[in-house]
């Protein structure tokens, strides 16, 4: 009876041990299923990330690419445009040497005053600008020395140049800015022009009183001071 009993007792231990293994099997193998379910789901949006970053890759190679080919075509076009400029200028200057020498050949071109203007600034302050023409019988370059003079009915002030002094073969540029004093109001604005000997004072109305429209808050927003020739 007894061995029975240890027999029934073995056996049902097998049992309970292989039913025990049998569910922790299946639950390590569920739970392994699950994460690899996981994994398979990470792994596969990590692969669509993958191919939408390549995607983005590629189109911004395709982008830049496209930006290098225009920029290319625009830096071609620019070469070709500055070269045509560069031939021009020299045929302009071919052109204006020959005109010089038939000048000169014909006593030369007295000092004269080309353009002028006196244009509003903010802050009481003004922009000049004089283009003075000369060419001198003997070829050489003269030194040219130019006066602003702010004229009333009582006083005068004489504006500063910089620089106070140039050199004249052909066309001289006279630009600069200045600061009204503070009180004063023109009447007049002289402009003496010495050169050589030859002297040239011309003398004109300020009329620029009046209130400017668009005008700029301060001075630190303004342009460079414009080259340009000045129509008459």
């Amino acid at each position: 009876m007894f061995v029975v009993a240890i027999l029934v007792t073995a056996a049902v231990g097998l049992i309970f041990g292989h039913k025990l293994g049998y569910q922790r099997g299946l639950h390590s193998m569920e739970t392994e299923a699950k994460q690899a379910i996981i994994d398979s789901n990470e792994a596969t949006q990590a692969l669509e990330d993958l191919r939408l970053s390549n995607k983005i890759a590629t189109n911004q190679a395709a982008t830049a690419k496209q930006e290098l080919a225009i920029s290319l075509a625009n830096l071609n076009e620019l070469r070709e445009n500055q070269q045509a400029l560069t031939v021009e200028n020299r045929q302009v200057s071919q052109l204006n040497e020959l005109y010089s020498d038939v000048i000169r050949d014909k006593g030369g071109m007295p000092l004269q005053l080309l353009g002028a203007k006196i244009s509003p600034l903010p802050e009481n302050a003004f922009e000049y600008g004089f283009d003075i023409g000369m060419l001198s019988s003997d070829g050489q370059a003269k030194r040219l020395k130019p006066v602003l003079t702010l004229l009333n009915d009582d006083d005068l002030v004489e504006v500063p140049l910089d620089p106070a002094s140039y050199a004249i073969e052909g066309i001289v540029r006279i630009r600069g800015r200045f600061i009204m004093p503070s009180g004063f109001r023109p009447l007049q604005v002289k402009l003496t022009l010495q050169a050589g000997d030859q002297e040239v004072e011309q003398l004109y109305d300020w009329k620029l009183g009046g209130n400017v429209d668009n005008m700029l808050p301060s001075l630190l927003g303004l342009p460079e001071v414009d080259e340009s020739p000045i129509i008459p």
